[in-house]
């Protein structure tokens, strides 16, 4: 449900990333400190993302 782009051109470039997920997180950063920290928040929205974690509070069939 959520995903991570990176982008890392080579050598002197400044890296870029996107994170969205289809309960509407939906995240960009350029550069090494701001991609570094959109990666830790990426794996934090995972954890606890609404839509992953939806099918625990319902009720069993």
């Amino acid at each position: 449900m959520a995903w991570l782009h990176l982008t890392a051109p080579g050598r002197g470039a400044v890296p870029t990333a996107h994170s969205w997920c289809a309960c509407g997180h939906d995240r960009s950063a350029v550069g090494h400190r701001q991609v570094l920290a959109l990666i830790a928040a990426h794996t934090a929205h995972r954890e606890n993302c609404p839509l992953r974690h939806r099918t625990e509070s319902r009720p069993a069939a």
